[in-house]
């Protein structure tokens, strides 16, 4: 039986930062990690296209919280003792620089992850953290002074405290479910939308800066969400998209991703302004054909001939003088109700995310110590928590690891 003062399981974002915390508040402890991988920190290497988008330069609680779909009120009181501004401070204290992007992204200004993982592993090695990888822990049985654990090889280790930082490995549920908490089951999150429409596709790579996106689920509200819009080889992507598929990703699942998508292409005109915008090119340029020029500048001259020609299905030699009422109110529907059909999910890059894991009130956010279990703790991915993209699920991994390293710090002080 080897022993070691903590164990955490998942060397990820999470369980890396809950060590490096623990080690910094209390030295003595002994601190082992144990990685089911083989590598410690994979997703932080190949998050944000190798870039690693470390967390977002949104510096009010109150703000921040509205990132997540699922979280929101449990990170209330977390994000504010450990926030992005806390986040770019500790990494600059340890000599990696961040910068911040037009849209609120911060990176490295090396744009390499590598320089987070070396940064996390250097900490992990001066601090006498011991990382075992490729070393699943297949059991976990409570003591009466911590838990007694037994890795996929047969190693027995005792060990009086536990930071369950997994991720959405089903191995690290099996763990949670053993020693007495539930589960909300877990669903993908941040996905693109197939949408079966090849004269669509063929616009591959156009985008528009800002649109409005609603999606009508079952038993749910309409969900709607704002932001830029990318035509992909399989449908339609985008920070837009992205935020929705968050918000909607339970209800999306149920219906086996199959729902109607309503894109308003113009969100900053009202369908009378349309309206009378169109009546305008009726009047003033009768003699022009409809499909020739995109009337409004945020709508590309290919996007607008798709949407007259394949949504509304006007002729390519129409004049807009002869444009009739109804193919008008048709052309005013497309443009700020258009009707998509969504036949299923695709993925985004190198970005995992799931909602769903272990049930928030299942967890005191002051301390991320289980309330079914004393002197085990959760952080991360494993908890029902995940943001929209930017940044936002990386920073409540970095938060709830921090808090929790910092809990059982103080505890075995």
């Amino acid at each position: 039986m080897y022993n070691a003062t903590v164990i955490v399981a998942g060397a990820g974002a999470a369980g890396l930062f809950g060590a490096i915390a623990c080690a910094e508040a209390y030295p003595a402890a002994t601190i082992h990690i144990f990685e089911a991988g083989r590598e410690a920190l994979a997703k932080v290497r190949i998050s944000g296209g190798g870039r690693c988008n470390v967390t977002h330069a949104c510096f009010d609680p109150a703000l921040l919280v509205s990132h997540y779909p699922r979280g929101d009120r449990a990170l209330r009181g977390p994000f504010s003792r450990f926030q992005p501004r806390d986040t770019v401070q500790w990494f600059e204290q340890r000599g990696v620089a961040l910068k911040t992007e037009a849209d609120g992204r911060m990176f490295p200004t090396t744009d390499d992850s590598g320089t987070i993982v070396d940064c996390l592993l250097g900490e992990a090695r001066r601090l006498g953290i011991k990382i075992h990888t490729g070393c699943a822990i297949a059991q976990v049985k409570p003591t009466a002074d911590g838990f007694d654990l037994t890795t996929r090889a047969g190693e027995e280790w005792h060990c009086q405290k536990l930071l369950l930082a997994t991720g959405s490995s089903p191995g690290g549920y099996r763990l949670a479910l053993s020693l007495g908490h539930d589960l909300v089951p877990p669903v993908p999150s941040l996905f693109t939308f197939n949408i079966p429409d090849p004269a669509l596709r063929e616009l591959a790579g156009v985008s528009v800066e800002t649109v409005q996106l609603s999606l009508a689920l079952e038993d749910s509200p309409a969900l709607t969400q704002s932001g830029p819009l990318l035509v992909t080889h399989w449908g339609l992507s985008g920070p837009a998209v992205l935020k929705l598929s968050a918000y909607g990703a339970v209800g999306l699942h149920k219906q086996r991703y199959r729902a109607t998508l309503l894109v308003n292409w113009l969100p900053a005109l009202k369908p009378d302004q349309v309206r009378q915008k169109l009546l305008s090119l009726k009047q003033d340029q009768g003699k022009r054909q409809v499909a020739a020029f995109s009337p409004f500048p945020t709508l590309s001259r290919r996007l607008w001939q798709y949407l007259v020609q394949h949504r509304v299905g006007l002729r390519t030699d129409l004049n807009w003088a002869d444009l009739s009422k109804a193919q008008l109110q048709a052309l005013i529907t497309e443009l700020t109700r258009g009707a998509y059909t969504v036949a299923g999910k695709g993925v985004f890059k190198d970005e995992f995310v799931t909602c769903g894991g272990i049930p928030l009130p299942e967890v005191n956010f002051k301390t991320l110590e289980s309330r079914c279990r004393p002197g085990l703790y959760l952080a991360g991915e494993v908890l029902n928590i995940d943001g929209v993209t930017g940044g936002f699920n990386f920073q409540s991994a970095w938060t709830t690891g921090w808090l929790a390293g910092n809990a059982i710090a103080a505890a075995l002080a």
